[in-house]
C-alpha cells in the first residue's frame, strides 16, 4: 500500500488498534442538525433529498464540518434496492415508507426492474469523494437482504416481521428467489458505490434479530458471505462492516460465517461479553445506547468509558448501537466528541 493520507477509521477496520478510536455515528447526517433540517425544507420529500446528488452529498457533509468526524456515511436509504427492483417507494410523513404492490402479493418476476434509479447515487458518491478531507474515511452502505426483503414482502415496516417470517416458512423457494435478486442487485450497488469512492461500506441488517437460529442462517448469515465473497472479488481491500442488528447470542456465528471485515454491535449487547466471545482481532463498531446520549451528562460519559474499557485491546470504532434521535442536543455530541477523543 502506498503512503496515502492517514485515515484512522479505514486503518480500525484493516484491523489496527488506535487511541482514541475513530468515531462516526449511524444517521449522523440528518433531523437532529439545524443545517439538516433547514435544507429538507427546501427539497420537499425525502426520497427526492436522497436521488439529488448535489443535496445528499451536502448532507453527507453537514456532519463532517460541523463535528470532524473521522466517518463520513453516504446519505441515501436502504430501500433504493426495492424501488431499482421494481417497486414503487413513497414516504409519507408520520407513516414511514410505502413499497408497492408488496411482494406478499405478486410474485417478484412481475416487477419491471429500474437499475437506473441507483445513478443519482453514484453521482453523490462522487460529488463527496472530490471534496472530502483526506483523513475522513468515506462509508457507503446497503440494507441486507433479510432486512430488505421484510420491507419487499409487507410493502412497509413492521414490529415482528410475521409476513415476511411465514413467507420464509411457508414458500421458502419463492422467498430465496426474493433473497437471491437481493444479493445480486447488492453486490452491483456496494460495487458501484465502491467505484464511485466510498473507502469502505456497511451492511444494515435493522431486523436480524427476529429469526429463529436455523432461519438466521438461512437468511442472514448466508447471503451476507454471498455479498462479502463477491465484493471481495469485485473490490478486494475494501473492508465490510456486517451490522445485524439485535443478533445478541448468534454475533460470533455471524462474524465467523460471513466473513465481514468488521462487526457493529447495537446497545442492547454487553461490550465485555462482547469482546470475550467474538474473535480475536476482528474490528468492532458500537454500541452506545442512542438514549444516552439523548440524555447527555454523567449517564453518557460513563457509558462511554464503559465502552472504550471493554474495547480497549481490540480495533473499535467508536459508534451508537443504532442510529441517532431526532431530539439529541448538538451539544451532546461534542461533548461525546471530547470524552471520545479525551
Amino acid at each position: 500500500m502506498g503512503s496515502g493520507p492517514d485515515r484512522p477509521l479505514l486503518a480500525v477496520l484493516r484491523g489496527e488498534r488506535r487511541d482514541p478510536p475513530p468515531v462516526w455515528l449511524m444517521r449522523q447526517a440528518g433531523r437532529y442538525l439545524p443545517e439538516y433540517r433547514a435544507l429538507r425544507a427546501t427539497k420537499g420529500g425525502f426520497l427526492e433529498l436522497c436521488y439529488d446528488p448535489e443535496a445528499a452529498a451536502e448532507v453527507t457533509l453537514q456532519p463532517i464540518r460541523r463535528f470532524g468526524f473521522d466517518g463520513a456515511i453516504l446519505f441515501s436509504d436502504i430501500l433504493v434496492i426495492p424501488h431499482a427492483l421494481g417497486q414503487d417507494l413513497s414516504f409519507t410523513a408520520g407513516e414511514g415508507p410505502k413499497l408497492a404492490p408488496p411482494l406478499r402479493d405478486v410474485p417478484l418476476e412481475r416487477l419491471q426492474g429500474a437499475a437506473e434509479r441507483l445513478r443519482p447515487i453514484y453521482a453523490t458518491v462522487r460529488r463527496v469523494a472530490a471534496v472530502l478531507p483526506p483523513e475522513t474515511t468515506f462509508l457507503g452502505f446497503a440494507g441486507s437482504p433479510w432486512t430488505v426483503a421484510t420491507y419487499m414482502v409487507a410493502g412497509e415496516g413492521s414490529k415482528d416481521q410475521a409476513e415476511t417470517r411465514k413467507l420464509a416458512y411457508l414458500e421458502p423457494e419463492r422467498f430465496a428467489t426474493i433473497i437471491d435478486a437481493i444479493v445480486s442487485l447488492t453486490v452491483e450497488y456496494l460495487a458501484g458505490q465502491i467505484e464511485a469512492g466510498v473507502h469502505a461500506v456497511q451492511l444494515f441488517d435493522s431486523w436480524a434479530g427476529t429469526l429463529s437460529p436455523e432461519q438466521f442462517v438461512r437468511w442472514v448469515i448466508e447471503p451476507n458471505a454471498r455479498i462479502v465473497r463477491a465484493l471481495r472479488e469485485r473490490c478486494p481491500g475494501t473492508p465490510i462492516i456486517g451490522f445485524p442488528k439485535g443478533a445478541g447470542g448468534k454475533l460470533a456465528a455471524y462474524a465467523q460465517g460471513t466473513g465481514v471485515d468488521a462487526i457493529g454491535i447495537d446497545e442492547t449487547v454487553d461490550p465485555h461479553w462482547a469482546n470475550a466471545v467474538l474473535p480475536e482481532g476482528l474490528p468492532v463498531q458500537g454500541n452506545l445506547d442512542p438514549l444516552a446520549l439523548l440524555t447527555g451528562g454523567k449517564t453518557l460519559e460513563c457509558a462511554v468509558s464503559e465502552i472504550r474499557e471493554a474495547f480497549a485491546g481490540r480495533p473499535h470504532v467508536f459508534n451508537l448501537g443504532h442510529g441517532i434521535t431526532p431530539e439529541v442536543p448538538v451539544a451532546h455530541v461534542e461533548q461525546l466528541l471530547e470524552w471520545v477523543r479525551a
